[in-house]
């Protein structure tokens, strides 16, 4: 079964996102990480420094990715007309 964990790795991985570029993902949506913070959630398992991602990480950075990628939605409905 895929963690929380995993699945920010495999998004990372596939969209090749340093971690300057998941900060400010999440800072679209006002989640607030320091870059130790993010990495203690990137770490190996057995590593002392890990921290599991709780539902709340995985949840604001799908929401700021959609931002990052498609903009704000009041920005598209200007686009759009």
């Amino acid at each position: 079964m895929l963690t929380n964990n995993d699945i920010l790795k495999k998004i990372r991985v596939a969209l090749e996102l340093k971690t300057e570029d998941m900060i400010h993902i999440l800072s679209l949506v006002d989640f607030k990480i320091s870059k130790g913070a993010l990495g203690d959630l990137f770490r190996h398992e057995d590593h002392p420094n890990y921290v599991e991602a709780g539902d709340q990480v995985l949840r604001n950075f799908l929401n700021g990715l959609v931002i990052y990628k498609r903009g704000k939605p009041e920005d598209r409905e200007e686009k759009s007309k």
